[in-house]
Formats: structure tokens, C-alpha cells, sequence
């Protein structure tokens, strides 16, 4: 009797499977083969409006002032994300220590990880508004001991002007032959300039150009009629600099091989260039951080004195 009573009691789950399997198998068959209406598509939609949720759950929770729901993602210090030889470097720099400019230009020398001659920058944050025009800081300084970099100067000019350009140190010095290297894309120079009357002439390969920053411009000593003085002042250290969207300035002051005296020099230079392009209209502070650094090296702050 017993042995009986199992065997129904087996039979009747294998029933019981059977018929889920059916259902299962009779669900499976509502769903489209692809679309809003497939299981795939539903089964994301579904674990969206969950996620939604959560998400809202958890806002409401912050505004309560209570902790959200789930464990806070472990995240390392930014520093123990960086290459040993930087950790090793940015040892040397003192947490919280506001360096004078000096310093600073010789810690940067110390701190470079590299094994090359890295550049070394200024970073400075403004308080100016670059979406204004008055307030969109944009200008040239000559480094009295360059800044390590060999320039490439090319020159668009009439031919007897170009002669002249070319005598003064120009790299590339042509008329139309210029327009030629344009039109195939060949870049093959970091500075551009070109006199008043050939800049419309220019006007067709802005979108070449302009995105490298070798569009010639007034405000950068670029368009000019004096094309010897613009030539050596270029080839002698004349560096650009202008203010990005989030209202800083990035300048290579030198390399790393350079005496620090000189590296003082170049970045007392430009700072003096920088103060005297403070804007009118501008209420407030005018420098508001300063960071020197090298190309792959760890940031040293700088005591502000040019606010």
C-alpha cells in the first residue's frame, strides 16, 4: 500500500512539471521574435523601471537624511591610481604647503618622472567670464629664454615679401605655392603667418586651421605687415596663450634641463604679460590659483601674488 501511495505521489508531480513546462512553453510563445514585444526587450524594460526605483528610493532616503540603501562603491585616493615613480615624486611635495614661485620651479625640476626633458607649465585659474569678449584673455609674450621647443614658422605673403621672410628665418615662405601644400593637408609647420591682404585668401581652410590653432590672427601677432619681426620674434620664444571654457591658462614656461633662474625669468615674463591684460570690466579677483607642474608630474601650488 505504501509503495503504491509513493508511486502516485510521483506521478502526480511529473503531472504537476509537466503542466508548468506547458505554461512556460505557452508564455514563450507570446513573445515576439524581436521588437517591444520579445522576452529580451521586455525583460530590460522591466529591470529599467526596477533600477528607477531603487534610484528613487534612495533619493527619497537623502532627502530624509538617512543613509541610501546599498554599499558605497570602494574607491582608492586618486594617488594610489598613479605609477610608482609618481607616488615617489609627489613625496617630495609638501600636503597643504603654498610654494613661492621660485620653489616651485625647483621642485618641478625634482618631481619630474620622466626620463626626457619635460616641459614645464603654468596652470592658472581665472576669475574672468571667457564667455564675455572683453573678459576672453587671449595674447602673445616672448620668453626671454624660449621655451625649449624647435618652431616651425611658415609664411603666406606676396613672393617679395616672402623672400624676405625666408632671409629672416622663416621655415616655409611662399605665394600661391602655399595654397597648394593646403589643399593636399599638409601641416608641416606650428606657427602661420600671413600679411592682411592674403588672410580672405586663407578663409577656405579655416576648418583645417583653426582646430590646430595655426589660424593667423591679429591678437596673436599673426597677421601683420612687419613679417622679419614676426618671424624671429616666433622663432626666438613668442608663445600664445588664451583662456579655455573653464576660465584657466595653460603655458610651457621651459623644460626641465633649463636653469632655474631661467625658468624664473620666462615665468616672470609671462606673469607680468597676464597682469597687464587684466580686464577692465572685471570686479573681483582677477588670478585666483596658480599650479606649476611638468608634463607627467604632480601639481605644486603657488603663493598668488599677481591677483
Amino acid at each position: 500500500m505504501a509503495e503504491d501511495k509513493s508511486a502516485e505521489n510521483i506521478q502526480e508531480i511529473n503531472e504537476e512539471v509537466q503542466a508548468g513546462a506547458a505554461i512556460e512553453a505557452a508564455q514563450e510563445e507570446k513573445f515576439a521574435k524581436s521588437g517591444k514585444k520579445s522576452k529580451k526587450h521586455i525583460e530590460e524594460v522591466k529591470a529599467e523601471e526596477e533600477r528607477q526605483a531603487r534610484k528613487a528610493e534612495n533619493k527619497a532616503l537623502e532627502e530624509a537624511g538617512e543613509k541610501p540603501k546599498g554599499a558605497a562603491p570602494i574607491v582608492r585616493p586618486k594617488i594610489e591610481r598613479r605609477g610608482k615613480k609618481y607616488q615617489e615624486k609627489a613625496k617630495l611635495i609638501e600636503s597643504g604647503k603654498v610654494y613661492s614661485l621660485k620653489e616651485a620651479l625647483e621642485l618641478a625640476e625634482k618631481t619630474n618622472p620622466s626620463k626626457f626633458a619635460a616641459t614645464v607649465e603654468a596652470h592658472v585659474r581665472l576669475g574672468v567670464d571667457p564667455r564675455q569678449a572683453d573678459q576672453n584673455i587671449r595674447a602673445t609674450v616672448v620668453l626671454p629664454h624660449g621655451n625649449g621647443k624647435t618652431v616651425r614658422v611658415a609664411v603666406f605673403a606676396p613672393l617679395d615679401e616672402a623672400k624676405k621672410a625666408a632671409a629672416a628665418g622663416a621655415d616655409i615662405a611662399e605665394d600661391e605655392e602655399f595654397l597648394k601644400r593646403l589643399e593636399k593637408g599638409e601641416i608641416d609647420f606650428d606657427v602661420l603667418i600671413s600679411t592682411p591682404q592674403y588672410m580672405p585668401k586663407l578663409g577656405k581652410f579655416a576648418r583645417l586651421l583653426g582646430p590646430k590653432g595655426l589660424m593667423p590672427n591679429p591678437k596673436a601677432g599673426t597677421v601683420t605687415v612687419d613679417l622679419e619681426k614676426a618671424v624671429k620674434e616666433s622663432k626666438a620664444g613668442k608663445v600664445e596663450y588664451r583662456v579655455d571654457k573653464q576660465a584657466i591658462i595653460h603655458i610651457g614656461l621651459g623644460k626641465t634641463n633649463f636653469s632655474t633662474q631661467d625658468l624664473l625669468e620666462n615665468a616672470e615674463t609671462f606673469f607680468e604679460s597676464l597682469k597687464s591684460h587684466r580686464p577692465a570690466s572685471l570686479k573681483g579677483s582677477y588670478v585666483k590659483s596658480i599650479f606649476i607642474t611638468t608634463s607627467q608630474g604632480p601639481s605644486i601650488a603657488v603663493e598668488n601674488l599677481y591677483n
